[in-house]
């Protein structure tokens, strides 16, 4: 939440570059539903709707913005983004206009000189050029009655984020009280008991490894793959972007239009058609992060229906800037359970390993027992160690919390943690301390990262009032495209 609110005021500081509705449009400084009447309304604000027009006319302009990828825009994922953008706008306007926020003339100057067009129309001699400033407001479709007030609109909204982030804590002491806990210190000591050190103790029958082989086919099964084609465009860093961007379009638009084969995008890009074979799920072993075929959209479009059952290309997916990949699923392999000969070893190992572990923990438990009318006995335990929240050693999750928790009236006190999948391990605690020598960066950072939580606290807080103030309905979900949803 606390991050949309940034990208938020980023884009409202940047009106001109929007391919978003402008904010003036969106809050009602000018009339916006006379031509939407007829759409579908998604959700209403304060009695005003979002329709699915405007979702769609506000995906296309963001899409065009990172590219010219039509595909992005048409994505059901993409447009329920946009739309809880501007939901999210929709409210913190009707907030501003509740509120009755001002905006000095000061602060409305300082804010469009903060903007990189706008100063850009300043000669050298510092003079202001009027006419082309005419000019670039009519590109974007605003006179300067317009502009001037969805900027001073978007100042107003800009206080009321950043004077809501402003959250303070509670309390001055509740910082300190915080770094207090991770700082203090146990003295701690730990027995492990790991299947490993049981394994010779078992010998499971052929009757039991069979019985788990059957009850548990799953574990032996060879996963779905698909064997694959694909082809990569990739913007040369000496090609005009504009250039760049109708390739882009040429390639979303080939590959989607003649879905049955890479082939025409191909030949039109003159991009080569690349082929992998034994594609799970997982994606591709062993190849770098930035392979076309490890990026996740790629690998979800290659496992749905339209890409299996229908053998259809996958949308154009933007991996990195200036790089768009589609593929197709040439062959699918469906999941199989391996014969119990191919994997007879495997099923030993793993009935064993559980039947040890099984042997460890109820080990670990007898001795905590014991440990439970004699806690100061330490034999067999290691050799201590001073461990904290802020350095744990090698305690992490369950076992770092229930060491950190013990009372020290109890001490010396034994703790029992269970490791599935290894054994068990007690750990016994004797003494706490304060280190001395406190790390003031360390305080530092956690005093920001305790009000950075308060903030977002307290936007939450804030949005949810707000919401509810402005009887936000939502009216109808947002559908596919191709669902007739009324794009």
């Amino acid at each position: 939440m606390f991050d949309t609110v940034r990208k938020h005021q980023k884009l409202l500081q940047l009106v001109l570059m929007l391919f978003i509705v402008p904010s003036f449009v969106m809050f009602g400084i000018s009339s916006y539903s006379g031509f939407m009447d007829k759409e579908t309304d998604l959700v209403k604000i304060n009695g005003k709707p979002i329709t699915t027009q405007e979702v769609d006319n506000a995906a296309k302009r963001q899409a065009e913005r990172v590219g010219g990828n039509m595909q992005i825009a048409q994505s059901l994922q993409f447009r329920q983004a946009i739309l809880n953008e501007l939901l999210q706008q929709r409210i913190l306007g009707f907030a501003v206009i509740n509120l009755r926020l001002q905006v000095g003339k000061e602060a409305l100057i300082k804010s469009l000189q903060g903007i990189p067009q706008i100063r850009a129309l300043y000669r050298q001699d510092g003079s202001f050029d009027d006419a082309r400033f005419k000019q670039l407001l009519a590109s974007n479709g605003l006179n300067e009655e317009q502009f001037y007030a969805s900027q001073a609109f978007d100042l107003k909204i800009g206080q009321l984020v950043n004077s809501v982030a402003r959250t303070e804590l509670a309390t001055p002491k509740l910082s300190e009280i915080v770094s207090t806990l991770y700082e203090t210190e146990r003295q701690v000591q730990s027995l492990a008991f790991d299947a490993k050190d049981y394994l010779n103790k078992v010998n499971p029958s052929q009757d039991e490894l069979q019985a788990f082989y059957n009850a548990n086919a799953k574990l032996f099964e060879i996963p779905e793959y698909v064997d694959v084609e694909y082809i990569v465009l990739k913007a040369d860093p000496k090609e005009d972007a504009k250039v760049f961007s109708d390739k882009a379009d040429q390639f979303a638009n080939i590959t989607y239009d003649q879905s049955d084969s890479l082939k025409p995008a191909a030949d039109k890009l003159r991009l080569s058609i690349q082929s992998q074979k034994g594609l799970t799920r997982g994606g591709v072993a062993g190849v770098a992060k930035d392979h076309p075929l490890s990026n996740p959209k790629v690998m979800q479009s290659l496992f749905s229906d339209e890409a299996i059952k229908n053998k259809r290309n996958t949308e154009a997916v933007q991996t990195a800037p200036g790089v768009f990949v589609s593929a197709r699923v040439i062959t699918f392999h469906p999941a199989q359970i391996m014969p119990y000969k191919d994997v007879a070893a495997e099923v030993k190992r793993q009935v064993s390993q559980r039947a040890a572990e099984k042997l460890a923990v109820a080990a670990a438990a007898e001795r905590y027992n014991v440990l439970e009318k004699d806690p100061k006995s330490s034999a067999g335990f290691g050799n201590p160690i001073w461990v904290s929240r802020n350095k744990p050693a090698n305690l992490i999750g369950p076992a770092l919390d229930d060491v950190m928790s013990i009372n020290p009236d109890k001490f010396p006190a034994v703790v029992s943690i269970n490791n599935p999948g290894v054994g068990a391990t007690l750990y016994r605690v004797d003494q706490v301390r304060q280190p001395t020598g406190v790390d003031d960066k360390i305080h530092k950072a956690q005093a920001q990262q305790i009000q950075a939580l308060g903030a977002q606290s307290e936007f939450a807080s804030f949005m949810a009032y707000w919401r509810d103030a402005a009887s936000v309905k939502v009216i109808n979900p947002l559908k596919p495209l191709n669902s007739g949803s009324g794009s």
